[in-house]
């Protein structure tokens, strides 16, 4: 089965075209693919796939074999593999991903003409605490206390097609994602797992996020956790309409103005091509 390894901020899959190849056991093939020791080394697996009346659709499974229902680095690194290979030289793609549709911009190219940097229309935040989803019948899940492994927290949650919990903290460099994040994803109070934003602010203009993320663990980069960061950044007054996030991986461009869609622009970056057996 012929694959392609590509990143977006560090956020790393590996894609398989099922425009042309057949996969019958996607999860299981996740699982497989990304060990870092044992297989390719991904956060996980996405299917390219036909979708009448779109471009393309993407079929996204967590590093566990877990479905998941969107990647915003996954999506434009989908649109660039688009872009290159079904419609070189075209700017604008129309994506069905597990969300619903998506659209993406090609906004540059390399000398060679393919797709380098991609802007996605990642649609409109879902306040509403039992849309996101959380156990919280209100139509916004805003600043709650949160007491876990022994740290006084406070967080807010919204979806982005997937489900979010934010949380600012001091410094983000040396906070134990690893073990809060672990112990926040499968709280009670997300009864579908949630993806967990630690964020130190710079200023209004620039933060730092760092993402555990639900069925793969701490993520270099998360494109849906950078937009749930500048919505509720804008939401609290913290943040502007336009915000720059250094990630683990590199630097994604946000632009949310409080109202309507959320805009994200990053680098899509083809690693390399290979084989891996199909069964």
């Amino acid at each position: 089965m012929q694959f392609i390894k590509m990143q977006g901020t560090g956020n790393d899959y590996v894609y398989i075209d099922a425009f042309r190849e057949a996969v019958d056991q996607p999860e299981e093939l996740a699982r497989r693919v990304s060990h870092r020791h044992f297989g390719i080394g991904s956060d996980g697996l996405i299917l390219i796939k036909n979708h009448a009346g779109f471009d393309g659709e993407m079929e996204m499974y967590n590093s566990d074999g877990s479905r998941a229902e969107m990647c915003g680095n996954g999506l434009r690194c989908v649109a660039k593999y688009l872009h290159d290979t079904y419609a070189q030289g075209r700017d604008d793609l129309r994506i069905q991903t597990g969300a619903g549709l998506r659209t993406a911009r090609i906004v540059e190219r390399d000398a060679r003409g393919m797709a380098s940097r991609v802007c996605i229309d990642m649609g409109e935040p879902i306040f509403k605490g039992l849309d996101i989803p959380t156990v919280f019948d209100e139509p916004a899940v805003l600043q709650k206390p949160l007491e876990i492994a022994g740290r006084k927290l406070e967080f807010s949650s919204v979806s982005m097609g997937n489900p979010h919990c934010v949380i600012f903290v001091d410094a983000v460099r040396g906070f134990p994602v690893e073990s809060v994040g672990r112990l926040i994803e499968t709280h009670a109070y997300f009864p579908r797992k949630v993806n967990v934003e630690f964020v130190q602010i710079l200023s209004p203009t620039e933060v730092i996020q760092r993402t555990w993320e639900r069925g793969a663990g701490e993520t270099w980069a998360c494109g849906t956790g950078a937009c749930a960061v500048a919505v509720i950044g804008r939401r609290l007054g913290l943040t502007t309409d336009r915000l720059i996030i250094h990630l683990t991986g590199g630097d994604l461009v946000l632009e949310y103005s409080g109202s309507g869609t959320v805009k994200m622009t990053g680098p899509a970056v083809e690693v390399f091509r290979g084989d891996f057996p199909a069964g």
